[in-house]
């Protein structure tokens, strides 16, 4: 394999800007799914079926459909309805509900883990069904299925590069563009893989050590 250092270095300021783009994208979806994942779940436990065959309905059609699609209509057909966002609006919000419909059944689990004698509890010391919640339930909960939760943002960051296909120049993105008007692929290519292992298995050692010290 060719490797020219002078194109790495051209490639470098591209590179940097795709590194802030990906990790912005990450970052928000994450905040996304993590919150919408949490409606979703509550939204699944309403006594009311109104509420809660709705919502089962649509987190099943988004689990069960390709997140480039999913992308491709939020950019492409949403227009035609009215709704115009931006390539990087497109790609946080289609990664963050996409990942919402796996992370409402990490929720799910945690909460159906919390042992009954809790909810016992609460409902014997008089605990406002807020209150049991808020204090008693979702922190058991959240304590149980934060190492599941870490490896759905890993999951997140080896999706990223779907964004490319409506326009986000994140690092791959930047690396094809790069590629494309140099004519030297070697180089952006290989450092973008370098990147993602960079970035990922530093995080799946944290979430190791996290769960470890969790299950202390």
């Amino acid at each position: 394999m060719n490797w020219d250092w002078s194109t790495l270095g051209d490639f470098l300021p591209a590179f940097r800007s795709g590194v802030l783009v990906t990790l912005q994208a990450l970052v928000l979806g994450a905040l996304i799914a993590f919150a919408l994942g949490l409606v979703w779940t509550l939204a699944q436990r309403s006594p009311l079926r109104v509420v809660r065959w709705p919502v089962t309905a649509v987190t099943e059609f988004i689990r069960n459909t390709p997140l480039l699609v999913q992308l491709f209509f939020i950019f492409y057909v949403l227009p035609e309805w009215g709704l115009t966002l931006s390539a990087l609006a497109t790609g946080v919000i289609g990664l963050g509900l996409h990942y919402s419909t796996y992370t409402a059944e990490v929720y799910r689990a945690g909460i159906d883990g919390v042992p009954p004698g809790q909810w016992e509890a609460a409902t014997a010391l008089g605990l406002p069904r807020s209150r049991t919640w808020t204090a008693v339930v979702l922190p058991q909960a959240l304590r149980r299925v934060t190492p599941a939760l870490g490896n759905y943002v890993i999951a997140m960051l080896k999706d990223s590069p779907m964004l490319m296909t409506i326009g986000v120049l994140e690092m791959l993105g930047q690396a094809r563009q790069f590629g494309s008007r140099t004519f030297h692929m070697n180089e952006p290519i290989v450092t973008v893989g370098i990147a993602f292992i960079l970035i990922a298995y530093p995080a799946s050692l944290l979430l190791r050590a996290l769960e470890r010290r969790l299950a202390r």
